[in-house]
């Protein structure tokens, strides 16, 4: 028997709760419901949840505040679902921690996707998946070994280090000043146009239309998403 991932919707607003309630129960996952940022921290130390939907206009602390509270908690991915649509807000909150940003009002089967990425994160997190597919491209995160139709692909270091951070988080968003501490760990001017170049050099390797990329996707403003099949 199969005991489907549970998943915690922080909500002050029932009728977005019980959409997405319908939604995730009707996908297979169990859920259960917080309309606060209070018991939200006592559903999360009473129950251990997969991933954690959060909105970040609750009545009592911004979702924000939360986002690093659950990090330090819990191993739940946190997936942010809220009407807030600046750019800023969306980069302050993938760099507290959060997995992934769904701006209302939303696609519920572009959420459920999400979810499945931010599933497929924490088994990443938790070891469990170290080799990684996209249509013909094979990703080894421990043989540093990338293929295309089954024939070996040469990446430069720099290149691999950023394929390898997108890829140890497919479906999420990673943000330009993640890729970039994770390429230019020592550098302290870093430039995104550095990272535009090396995403360039990925596609033209990777892509089976490095003009119209399917595999490396950019957020505008953001950064860049991996599309994977693992």
């Amino acid at each position: 028997m199969t005991i489907p991932a549970l998943i915690l919707v922080v909500d002050d607003e029932p009728p977005i709760r019980r959409l997405l309630r319908g939604a995730l129960e009707r996908a297979g996952y169990a859920v259960i419901e917080a309309g606060s940022a209070k018991e939200a921290m006592a559903l999360l130390a009473a129950r251990d949840p997969a991933v954690v939907l959060l909105d970040l206009g609750l009545p009592d602390r911004d979702g924000i505040e939360l986002i690093p509270l659950i990090r330090k908690r819990s191993s739940a991915t946190i997936l942010i679902v809220s009407a807030r649509d600046a750019t800023e807000e969306k980069v302050a909150a993938l760099d507290l921690g959060a997995a992934d940003y769904v701006t209302k009002p939303f696609d519920t089967e572009e959420l459920l996707a999400r979810v499945r990425a931010a599933l497929r994160h924490r088994l990443t997190a938790d070891g469990g998946q170290t080799v990684l597919t996209a249509g013909g491209v094979t990703i080894d995160l421990l043989g540093h070994r990338v293929t295309r139709d089954g024939e070996a692909v040469h990446l430069t270091p720099k290149e691999f280090v950023a394929l390898a951070e997108l890829a140890r988080f497919p479906g999420r968003v990673i943000t330009h000043q993640q890729l970039l501490r994770a390429v230019w760990p020592n550098d302290h001017e870093r430039h995104v146009e550095y990272l535009r170049v090396l995403i360039r050099g990925i596609r033209q390797k990777l892509e089976a239309d490095p003009a119209r990329p399917s595999l490396v996707v950019n957020e505008l403003g953001i950064g860049y998403r991996l599309i994977g099949s693992a």
